[in-house]
């Protein structure tokens, strides 16, 4: 389980830009950061407002001249310090993602990011670059891989217990923007409808780099080919809120993709299915201490969290005893601690436990960004089909 993987060692100086007051993910973050004792919070900016930044950097306990007023002067002042943060975490808008992720690479500082880790492909294969020259770690927030029955569902691929993959279908529909919340004054509505800082595409961007994330983590999988329409349901919106994309998968698999933030009822919306030759899974978000699994020649079961029958790469990562629900933030916080696993391995000059390197990588994130700009070049030419390996 994962409170007996704790070590003793101090925690990891952190650095925070972005999730100020009133941000759900900033929140999520801070949470996510202490709940195995991996990191300590010591600096951050946490709004573009310089006193509102450092007034609420008060209320989390940072010393006066660790409150930044710009995350420039905290990439320079942190590294000149002898206990200066020895990695940052960035939970900003989109469009500002490459600018401050590059300042502190080029300050040897590791990196944990939000996705999409861009807003162009050139941005994150240069971002790419950087991490591999200084070999630096650098970890993308696809959360949905920290769940454990998510780890569970990769183990059993993995192990071929699927036979063969054959289909996948993977859904992301949320219908948090079934209305036009931006004309509202929704903050993270008006954000995310606004291309110059969202990116190319709205929901492949925001939901859809999620669900690709999470069919190539399960399956093992890359996306060679797809075709992608992208639609705007809500009238008056400036952007595309839903999608139907279409997937080929190097091994020859076939695959669907539909993700929106319009599908009126829905809460969350993530699902994965996966079909091979011995049986299938499905994997639901909102029931996520679940995997159900379908063998060809059997009856359908339901496996559950902490169970003694699960493999490994799922018990490592569970907390609590099966029967007690764990969720969002334990997820996230599988994530983080991951990382702290890769870089104090690397700091300490040992061997990084094989199940802890699943964490989403900066590569990941540069596919994300080809991904969504293969979904848009393919739905501006009606649907053809548009190659998405890196080149």
């Amino acid at each position: 389980m994962r409170a007996a993987t704790v070590q003793s060692h101090r925690p990891l100086r952190l650095g925070v830009v972005g999730g100020g007051p009133g941000s759900n993910i900033g929140e999520t973050h801070r949470q996510a950061a202490r709940l195995d004792r991996r990191y300590e919070l010591v600096a951050g900016v946490f709004a573009s407002d310089p006193e509102r930044s450092r007034a609420f950097a008060a209320t989390l306990g940072i010393e006066h001249d660790r409150r930044y007023a710009t995350w420039q002067e905290m990439a320079f002042q942190e590294a000149q310090r002898s206990d200066g943060i020895e990695v940052v975490s960035i939970m900003t808008p989109n469009n500002s993602h490459y600018a401050v992720a590059k300042a502190f690479l080029e300050q040897g500082i590791d990196v944990i990011c939000d996705k999409p880790l861009t807003t162009d492909l050139e941005q994150a294969l240069e971002l790419w670059q950087i991490v591999k020259e200084k070999g630096l770690i650098f970890g993308v927030t696809y959360n949905y891989s920290g769940y454990p029955m998510v780890r569970q569902a990769r183990a059993m691929v993995q192990a071929g217990e699927l036979g063969a993959i054959r289909l996948v279908q993977v859904e992301h529909a949320s219908g948090w923007a079934s209305r036009l919340l931006e004309a509202e004054g929704h903050k993270q509505a008006v954000w995310r409808t606004t291309p110059a800082i969202a990116g190319k595409s709205t929901v492949i961007g925001d939901l859809g780099t999620h669900a690709h994330h999470l069919a190539r983590y399960v399956t093992g999988l890359e996306i060679s080919e797809l075709s992608a329409e992208l639609s705007t349901l809500v009238p008056g919106r400036r952007t595309d809120d839903n999608a139907h994309v279409k997937l080929r998968f190097e091994n020859g698999a076939r695959g669907l993709m539909w993700v929106s933030m319009a599908a009126t009822g829905h809460l969350h919306g993530l699902r994965i299915r996966i079909y091979g030759e011995k049986g299938s899974l499905e994997w639901i978000q909102e029931r996520p201490d679940e995997l159900i699994v379908r063998p060809l020649n059997g009856p359908s079961q339901t496996l559950a969290r902490g169970a003694s029958y699960l493999a490994p790469a799922a018990q490592r990562v569970t907390r609590l005893w099966p029967g007690h629900p764990e969720g969002f933030i334990d997820a996230f916080a599988n994530l983080y601690t991951d990382i702290a696993d890769a870089i104090l391995a690397r700091r300490d000059g040992v061997k990084v436990d094989p199940l802890a390197y699943t964490f989403p990588t900066v590569e990941d994130g540069v596919l994300g960004i080809k991904f969504i700009e293969a979904a848009v070049e393919s739905n501006a030419q009606g649907g053809r089909w548009v190659n998405t390996r890196l080149p």
